[in-house]
């Protein structure tokens, strides 16, 4: 088979497997558990957890002792083991636990994914910054596609959809076992001490106030993230409740009108290289914080009815969001750095928006939602709540403007000194 082609498979499953239930499962945890709202920011902080650590420890293992195309069909085929057992759970400390227990085999494996990718690229002759985008853009297609098939079976709510993403792992997990061999770039008898293999030198980079300021930054958007995954279906599934909205089709196919969000991220994927050339990141950071403050400001004035087109432009708006800050930050860290750091300065980031970004906007809204926006009768405030992630956006935005000095060279390649 072209190994093109192989790839692109990986690449589809990697992400059909997380789209399966990562936007549906505050409709699952709300309307079907019936569980409270606290409980669930905390289950959005298992990615958050696993991020912080387990990329990093996987990394040392593919790099020091197993191929990375068996590590990875190793973490899916137990990752399939454990979505297969979540509909069991009955009880919300419980679920933390085996979800978080699942996220420390999933998380690693999209950096498994990429690993095995330039790996069997590189070997083929193939050029990786031409040949691996269009590969990367199938994954973002198998997360819509998972998101269609659960949203037309009508299992948003419903166990079924850890099946859907349990099947999806054992089949990746097997197929990883069929990819080109990567295996370990260890020498044996190489001197590379534990802060070295561990990729804390790139913590040096703290030490450097602008570079201390852009990662504090990328950690609170990274909070953003969090909010919209975690909530965005869920408030959509809750204007069933209203009896002029339950008969809509956003109500009918929530995941499908969320899925757009997905859509727009694979076009403004293509736009950044034109952003970032003529306006620096700067000016890129502070349109992605400004496309969050819509993103959540268009959520909490919208309807299914005559409010939709609010709804989809909030979706529209989400691309330019996402990737104006995650892909364009990534690509920031990789021109401020020495090359022998660049790689453990990407897991810096990663740590820093994937982990505990991710892990204080899914504990803290959590809080704030129960305590200040949850009614009498166990219902979302949802304007208020919406309202509000649009603010804490806003005040993000305004001082990252104040604060963030950099001044743009679009010919100029900077690296950091130390």
């Amino acid at each position: 088979m072209n190994i093109r082609l192989r790839l692109t498979v990986l690449s589809f499953l990697e992400f059909f497997i997380w789209g399966a239930w990562l936007i549906t499962i505050g409709a699952y945890w709300f309307q079907n558990k019936q569980w409270g709202g606290a409980e669930f920011g905390a289950i959005f902080s298992t990615m958050g957890i696993s991020a912080i650590f387990m990329p990093a420890i996987t990394g040392i293992i593919a790099d020091r002792w197993v191929n990375a195309e068996r590590l990875l069909g190793i973490y899916h085929l137990t990752g399939a083991v454990i979505l297969y057992f979540i509909p069991d759970v009955n009880d919300p400390s419980a679920f933390f636990w085996i979800l978080l227990l699942y996220m420390l085999f999933y998380m690693p494996t999209i950096s498994l994914a990429n690993t095995v990718s330039y790996t069997a690229l590189k070997n083929s002759g193939k050029n990786i910054i031409k040949d691996f985008p269009p590969i990367r853009v199938w994954g973002t297609i198998g997360f819509i596609v998972a998101m269609w098939i659960v949203s037309l079976l009508h299992i948003e709510t419903s166990a079924k959809q850890f099946y859907v993403a349990g099947t999806a792992s054992l089949l990746l997990g097997l197929y990883a076992f069929t990819l080109p061999k990567c295996p370990p770039t260890h020498i044996a008898g190489e001197n590379k001490t534990i802060t070295e293999a561990l990729g804390l030198k790139a913590f040096a980079l703290f030490k450097i106030p602008k570079m201390a300021l852009f990662f504090i930054f990328a950690m609170l958007l990274g909070a953003a993230l969090q909010l919209t995954n975690a909530y965005g279906d869920t408030f959509l599934h809750d204007f069933a409740n209203i009896d002029a909205y339950k008969n809509t089709i956003t109500v009918k196919y929530p995941a499908i009108i969320m899925s757009i969000s997905q859509i727009s991220e694979t076009l403004f994927i293509l736009a950044i290289p034109f952003f970032l050339r003529k306006f620096g990141i700067k000016k890129v950071m502070l349109i992605s914080m400004i496309a969050w403050v819509l993103r959540f400001g268009l959520f909490a004035y919208s309807n299914p009815a005559e409010g939709l087109w609010m709804i989809i432009l909030s979706c529209i708006v989400y691309g330019m969001a996402f990737d104006f800050f995650n892909i364009s930050g990534s690509l920031f860290v990789d021109t401020q750095v020495q090359p022998e750091i660049r790689a453990s300065a990407q897991g810096v980031y990663m740590m820093m928006t994937n982990g505990i970004g991710a892990w204080l906007g899914s504990r803290i809204s959590g809080w704030v939602i129960a305590t200040y926006y949850t009614n009498p009768d166990n219902s979302k405030n949802w304007p208020g709540i919406w309202t509000a992630f649009a603010i804490y956006a806003l005040v993000v935005a305004v001082l990252f403007a104040i604060l963030f000095r950099h001044k743009h060279n679009p010919n100029e390649v900077q690296e950091v000194r130390h």
